[in-house]
Formats: C-alpha cells, structure tokens, sequence
C-alpha cells in the first residue's frame, strides 16, 4: 500500500495566478470565500474565472457563512463550485438541502474550543467535517492554531480536514497528531490576505509530504 499523507487545500484564494501554483503542486482543493465581510473575500467574477482555470483539475469550494440556500444555489451555478464549505451557524438540515440543491459535495467546518466542539459537529452527515480554530468573533482565517490533541479522538465515517493555523512549520507535527484526510491553510502561506506566498506554499507543499514517510496507511476512520 502506497505511503499516506493528507491532501491540501489552498483557502483564500482571490488570484488566477495564485490557484494556478496550488494545482501545480497537485492541490486536492482550492477554496474561495464568497463572504464579503471577509478580508479574503473574493468577487463572484474573480471565483468564476479561478474555477474555469481548476476545471476537473482541482475541487473548486466556495466558503460561506450563514447564506440563504437561494444564494448557495445561485453561486454553485454561476461559479461552477464542486464544493460547498459551511462556515456559519447552518444546522444540518440546511446542509443537506444545500448538497441536494446543488450536486455539490458539503464541508460542515466547526470552531473548536474544547471536546465539546467536536461532539457538536457529529450530526452533521456531510461529505467532510473541517476542523477550525475558536477565535471570538472571527470566522476562520485567525492565524490561530487549536489543541490539536483535542483532535486526535476526533473518529466516524465522515473525513476530517484540518484547519487553523497552519503553516509549514507546523503542518507535519499537526498532521501527524491528528492524521487528518486533509489539511487546510489560508493566512499560512499568504504575504497579505488574499494574496499568496509561492515560496510557502511551496514550504507548506514539502512539509506535507514529508508526513509520508511516517504512515505506512491512512489511519483509522480516514478515507484514503
């Protein structure tokens, strides 16, 4: 069996360039966030584009947070999303008439503060659960790592994508406590918010794949 290492996804991605070097380095996803109150926002114009340039090279996400199903719908569509990442306060009804409206595959993310988090996000029966960090106020992208031992007893059917304040400095220890069937990064790997840094993402790229050396196999609970 072929040595195992979480795949990457490149979030806050604003840039054609910018998702153009993430599929070169063979990204399972790139996510653009369709939240305008965030500082990474990026225009449905500019996601469209992106998501022409990924076409069947890459999983194309679009990140809300708290959207109308009608808005979900409209951006699936005019963007070409393959999938839906869930940052707000949707309960799992709403994620699951999302996915059917849409055909898109849906990420439940949930901000993880103690063990409880983690149990909060088990009724959602979503394609993946991301992991997140709990910054008061701040809807991911906080350049805050959690406990990622929390994570480690974090087991079910249901992939788990690792998020939070992760670079490639850290990204291999994360990985390799918590065996995450991905890994996500944003502020990690940026020279300013939306805007990415080619060398890190290089970094964070090799630091990945180095977890491989260490995993004979995917562990338990984790699709391969």
């Amino acid at each position: 069996m072929a040595p195992f290492h979480p795949r990457i996804k490149f979030c806050g991605v604003t840039r054609p360039e910018d998702a153009a070097h993430a599929v070169s380095l063979d990204a399972w996803a790139v996510g653009m966030i369709l939240w305008n109150r965030s500082p990474r926002y990026c225009k449905p114009a500019a996601a469209a584009e992106i998501s022409a340039l990924l076409r069947r090279r890459a999983e194309v996400v679009g990140v809300f947070v708290n959207p109308t199903l009608d808005e979900v719908a409209l951006a699936a569509d005019q963007i070409g999303l393959t999938m839906l990442q869930l940052h707000g306060d949707e309960g799992p009804q709403f994620c699951a008439e999302a996915g059917r409206r849409t055909g898109c595959r849906v990420i439940k993310a949930v901000r993880v503060h103690s063990g409880a988090d983690l149990q909060s996000v088990r009724p959602f029966h979503t394609d993946f659960h991301l992991l997140d960090s709990y910054v008061p106020g701040v809807r991911g992208g906080t350049g805050e790592a959690f406990e990622w031992e929390l994570a480690r007893g974090h087991r079910g059917k249901i992939p788990v994508i690792l998020s939070g304040g992760l670079k490639p400095s850290n990204v291999a220890e994360a990985a390799k406590i918590v065996w995450p069937y991905a890994v996500d990064v944003a502020s990690g790997v940026e020279a300013s918010p939306g805007v990415k840094d080619h060398a890190l993402m290089d970094a964070f790229a090799a630091s990945v794949a180095s977890v491989a050396e260490a995993a004979p196999a995917p562990a338990p609970g984790r699709a391969a």
